[in-house]
């Protein structure tokens, strides 16, 4: 579903379309695989929370992505208000997105209070967040 991209993502390729909820979302199971398999410390100790947002990025646009029951595979549901702001058209339409790496994502929410649609940030080099 995902594979490395850079120090701070990982890409996929996942079918955007409008969502109904101001948050945006993925399958429960995928959501559940991915926080498992990527974002989780793997120290072995304890219960991996698998309910935190993931972060994702489409074009120029970070936000937080929950599991849901209702979306189906290979689906991001983004905000409409979200996906206005993307070059995306015709949705559903098959897109590359980014996935934050679990420390680039975390550093993500605390720097925006886990705010959905988070414009670029600079990631302290003077460059974009990539």
């Amino acid at each position: 579903m995902f594979e490395r991209f850079s120090s701070g993502y990982y890409l996929g390729r996942l079918y955007v379309t409008p969502g109904e909820s101001e948050t945006a979302a993925i399958s429960r199971v995928q959501h559940e695989w991915v926080t498992e398999e990527l974002y989780a410390d793997g120290d072995g100790e304890g219960a991996e929370r698998l309910d935190r947002p993931l972060v994702m990025k489409v074009d120029e646009r970070h936000f937080p992505v929950i599991g849901a029951a209702d979306i189906p595979q290979d689906t991001l549901a983004v905000p409409p208000s979200v996906l206005e702001d993307t070059r995306v058209e015709n949705p559903p339409t098959l897109t590359e997105v980014l996935l934050a790496k679990a420390d680039r994502a975390q550093q993500l929410l605390a720097m925006t209070d886990g705010c959905v649609a988070v414009d670029d940030l600079d990631d302290g080099s003077g460059g974009p967040a990539i």
